[in-house]
């Protein structure tokens, strides 16, 4: 049944694959209800679809949030997705490169096409979770598992536990997002049968998440800047150390 309910979790903006598709990955592509999450000031990203009646009912989501984060440079931490469920704490970062992408958990850069410097997506989710552990301080046994979603139209060459539901960081394409994510909690629940988070847990974190987002739009349209300067001295950076 989770399944079932995941599957209808995510709608692929790509309009091209390299790979083979599958019968579910083209019924997702069919689900036209879902909102459109705008994302700012974070060049490489794609709109995100997502309807939040379609998650299973103990689950939270939360889209396109700021909170305020020592750990970054730009004292900001913009995390694309968060899910709350039972058994852990999904946080998600999207890419939207094309090509293929080389990297490791270890690397500081990836490559596209084994030219084109990347940041490790998961040095930047290191950081965003990080930031959430600052705010839930009370919440100290959660489980947190860092996803890296990337569209189909780009082909994965990452390291191999990257792909493997036993690790707590993995890499996926958009369209298997809801089977890792089902399968991720199968694992959690194989390990540890009692849920770590009540329904009250679940909810007084979305609150707590929810009144640290940074909503004012001066803010986030400052943002905007700093994460272009930043991006661009740290894709010079990048293109030297290749």
């Amino acid at each position: 049944m989770l399944s079932k309910i995941l599957k209808k979790f995510f709608e692929n903006n790509s309009s091209t694959c390299q790979d083979a598709t599958t019968e579910a990955d083209d019924n997702n592509r069919e689900n036209k209800n879902l909102e459109t999450s705008q994302r700012i000031g974070k060049p490489g990203e794609y709109n995100f679809n997502i309807h939040p009646d379609q998650l299973p009912a103990e689950f939270r989501y939360i889209k396109d949030i700021l909170i305020s984060n020592s750990n970054i440079k730009s004292g900001y931490s913009q995390i694309d997705q968060v899910v709350i469920t039972p058994y852990a704490i999904f946080i998600i970062e999207i890419k939207n490169n094309s090509g293929t992408i080389n990297g490791d958990k270890n690397r500081e850069i990836w490559s596209v096409n084994d030219k084109l410097p990347m940041t490790n997506p998961f040095n930047q989710n290191d950081c965003h979770i990080e930031g959430i552990k600052s705010i839930l301080e009370k919440w100290d046994k959660i489980q947190y598992v860092s996803m890296v979603s990337f569209n189909k139209s780009c082909t994965l060459k990452v390291n191999e536990e990257l792909r493997k539901i036993q690790s707590n960081d993995l890499v996926v394409y958009d369209t298997e997002f809801s089977e890792f994510v089902t399968r991720k909690i199968n694992v959690l629940k194989h390990q540890n049968p009692e849920p770590i988070l009540s329904n009250n847990d679940i909810e007084d974190i979305y609150n707590k998440l929810m009144s640290a987002n940074i909503k004012d739009m001066q803010i986030r349209g400052m943002l905007v800047d700093k994460l272009e300067n930043l991006n661009n001295i740290e894709t010079t950076s990048n293109e030297r150390n290749l």
